[in-house]
């Protein structure tokens, strides 16, 4: 099958999303597990393990953007008219978010703060979640426009992949925490973990449950072949890592479990896209029809060849720079 510029850029924005969303992912679950505490010298922890690099783990969801509209503006404008709500909850959740770093530094009453940093993190999850949802839920379209309602993406299989993504995202925060953190906070985030991959079992299982009863589009090659290749057997080596993440977090090791729940995340995505594809916008919008042209493509193509080496490598400096514990100072520790 001859691949065209449609379909690479369709890999290409699906392998920006994965970064997103599991590098801001993590971040947004340690936000979420602050909210299990009233210890501020663990919130300084928890907030001073992701201190140093949530604003570039943040580049790769503004850059997905900008990329998306570039490459797709027909999907660009199809999905952002139906998810409008949660996308726009997600902005200002992550706006309160953002400020919370600075400002709880040099706040006399950390608390207000502490709030922003938790609950929005918290409510960024669920917004992702709901636009996931709600998009892999089918868009009323006419043609390549949007005809349906504001409500739309607000649908129980949409609240199943908003729980299945929250858990996803703590399952991610607590297994970063077990690297970055030591002692009886460290012990705490094996329990997170344990827990959340627990829910996020019972929401992907509910989920897909009622996805092949709900959605023939989405179940269309779970077990035809030869497209099952590309969505049931990931989902089957899902089990397996699954399991082996289990594992590795009852014999308390420390960098796998976290890295068993990256391979987890990439499994489930490939599985997804793979559902959706050669759709841009499901059920009907082909990414042939909604990709810019293609001259715009083969430009795109150049630049981001350049810019995604750059970006790959900074991240990749980054964390070696902050490799290590996070010191028990955290970040803007409060004194009482």
């Amino acid at each position: 099958m001859e691949l065209s510029l449609p379909d690479l850029w369709f890999a290409l924005v699906g392998f920006m999303l994965f970064l997103a969303v599991v590098l801001d992912g993590f971040d947004l679950g340690v936000g979420i597990v602050s909210l299990l505490t009233r210890d501020e010298r663990r919130r300084s922890i928890l907030m001073g393990s992701i201190g140093p690099v949530w604003h570039a783990n943040l580049t790769w969801l503004v850059v997905l953007g900008g990329v998306f509209f570039g490459a797709f503006p027909v999907a660009y404008g199809v999905v952002f008219s139906a998810l409008y709500i949660p996308v726009f909850v997600m902005i200002i959740a992550l706006a309160f978010r953002g400020v919370s770093f600075d400002f709880r530094e040099e706040a006399q009453d950390p608390r207000p703060w502490n709030l922003a940093f938790g609950l929005g993190s918290l409510a960024a999850a669920l917004a992702q979640g709901f636009a996931v949802g709600g998009f892999l839920s089918g868009l009323n379209l006419v043609g390549d426009r949007f005809v349906g309602g504001v409500w739309d993406w607000l649908n129980p299989f949409a609240a199943l992949v908003a729980l299945g993504l929250l858990f996803g995202y703590v399952l991610l925060g607590a297994t970063y925490l077990v690297v970055k953190t030591e002692g009886d906070l460290q012990s705490d985030c094996y329990r997170y973990a344990r827990t959340a991959a627990g829910w996020l079992l019972v929401a992907a299982v509910a989920a897909g449950g009622w996805a092949y009863v709900g959605s023939p589009f989405l179940a269309r090659t779970w077990f035809v072949w030869p497209g099952a290749w590309l969505t049931t057997l990931p989902a089957c080596l899902g089990v397996v890592v699954f399991i082996l993440l289990l594992r590795s977090l009852k014999k308390r090791r420390e960098t796998a479990p976290f890295v068993w729940s990256l391979i987890l995340f990439a499994l489930m995505m490939f599985a997804t896209a793979a559902s959706v594809y050669p759709y841009a916008v499901p059920p009907n919008l082909t990414l042939s029809a909604a990709a810019a042209p293609t001259l715009t493509l083969t430009i795109m193509l150049i630049l981001i060849g350049v810019l995604l080496p750059v970006m790959l490598i900074y991240n990749a400096y980054q964390y070696r720079v902050f490799r290590g514990k996070t010191p028990e100072s955290g970040y803007g520790a409060y004194e009482e």
